[in-house]
């Protein structure tokens, strides 16, 4: 049993995880601002866990806080409206735990940002209002989060969790701590910033490969050749890297190589093909509205009030996440063009944000043109008949990640 408390701060698909993995070891708080959060956290957290585990608290009481000596920082990272990093969270709950910073305590953050962030950004917010001095009062760490939302394969303790820590000693308790949850093992990092560079180059490196992708399948589609089919067939090759070609949102790809882009601006280098590859994915949606929109005109579907039904709503398959999504620009430029479109995505709740509706298959209504945009196993069950049961006409379907054998057309 150790003496040592943990306090998580931000209890989401991230935080949410460690919480649970660390209360096998140690006392923890979990602590987010959001009290309905907490309420459904504290409800279901008693009834299904275990006698087993440590001590654990769930609170919006930014007081509780004190009772810790450890904080790891689990906050989103997101981007402004001009694509440069919104660092507004991660000040926020920098200046939180400042406040009650004890002597020997450690800060580990797990958001992702540029390098340099925990020790040029966060370290001097702890320095300011705890009056303590870094390295020798206090430390920091950084672990990057891997976790991906609606894949069991990617889970907490299924992926090798890089570490880093501010000095020599740090460095190897902060690795220690995390080696206890994470089945895969961890990789200790030679400094911070390592750290936090790997992580914007995970993501970056298949930001760029898609985007490589998805400007071979604008170039195929002009030429009509089927992008999928010379892909399988490149793939033969024994060292070709398979990527598809697709809409690129969520919270990490179609983020992080902003944030790296943000700071080579700020050293004088140009990160052109960073920059590039970002032009292209989010010029995507463009793309797929154009072609819909030939397409019906070849079909001689008149445009106006002519009805869409799109197939998921969320940047990912089989889960419930829609940050980021690249769908709803889709659906923004359709009903721009007087367009009438309703969604189904069983994962997600209508959020009135757009016209979502139950499952279409069990109702009359009949589209002139239906788009399968996310990949989700509720959807690959479907066939032909199907389709052309709630299909106005002949079958219009375009199928964006490439389900169907029976498409319009594919990208």
């Amino acid at each position: 049993m150790s003496n040592n408390k943990i306090a998580i701060l931000g209890l989401g698909y991230v935080g949410l995880p460690l919480l649970q993995a660390f209360s096998r070891f140690y006392d923890v708080i979990g602590f987010d601002i959001n009290t309905n959060r907490i309420k459904d956290l504290q409800t279901s957290f008693t009834k299904n866990t275990k006698s087993e585990l440590n001590d654990v608290v769930f609170t919006t009481k930014k007081n509780k806080l004190s009772d810790a000596n450890i904080y790891i920082i689990t906050v989103p990272t997101p981007l402004n409206e001009d694509n440069s990093p919104d660092l507004s969270k991660i000040k926020s709950a920098t200046e939180l735990v400042a406040k009650y910073l004890n002597e020997g305590n450690i800060v580990i953050y797990e958001s992702t940002v540029y390098p340099g962030v925990t020790e040029d950004f966060c370290v001097p917010i702890l320095e300011k209002i705890s009056k303590l001095n870094y390295n020798q009062e206090f430390y920091c760490g950084y672990s990057p989060e891997r976790i991906s939302p609606g894949d069991d394969r990617f889970t907490l303790n299924k992926m090798i969790k890089i570490t880093s820590g501010s000095t020599p000693f740090i460095s190897d308790f902060i690795d220690d701590m995390y080696k206890k949850i994470i089945d895969a093992g961890t990789y200790k990092a030679s400094s911070i910033k390592v750290a936090e560079a790997a992580k914007v180059v995970e993501n970056i490196q298949r930001d760029v490969n898609i985007a490589l992708i998805n400007e071979l399948a604008i170039i195929f589609d002009g030429m009509n050749l089927n992008t999928n089919e010379i892909l399988e067939a490149a793939e033969t090759k024994s060292n070709f890297i398979p990527f598809k070609p697709g809409l690129v949102g969520g919270h990490c790809i179609s983020v992080d190589p902003y944030y790296l882009s943000y700071k080579s601006k700020k050293l004088g280098v140009n990160a052109d093909i960073i920059n590039v590859s970002r032009k292209i994915n989010d010029n995507m949606s463009n793309f797929i509205v154009e072609k819909t929109i030939k397409i019906l005109n070849k079909k001689k579907i008149n445009i106006t009030n002519s009805n869409i039904l799109i197939l998921g709503y969320t940047f990912k398959e089989n889960c419930a996440d829609t940050r980021n999504t690249k769908v709803k620009d889709i659906i923004s430029q359709f009903i721009k063009k007087k367009i009438n479109v309703e969604i189904f995505d069983p994962y997600v709740e209508n959020n009135h944000d757009f016209n979502f509706i139950e499952n279409p298959f069990f109702n009359k209504k009949k589209y002139d043109c239906i788009i399968a945009a996310v990949s989700h196993d509720h959807f690959k069950n479907y066939k032909v008949d199907d389709f052309i049961k709630i299909s106005k006409g002949k079958l219009v379907l375009l199928d964006i990640k490439g389900m169907y054998n029976f498409s319009t057309w594919k990208l």
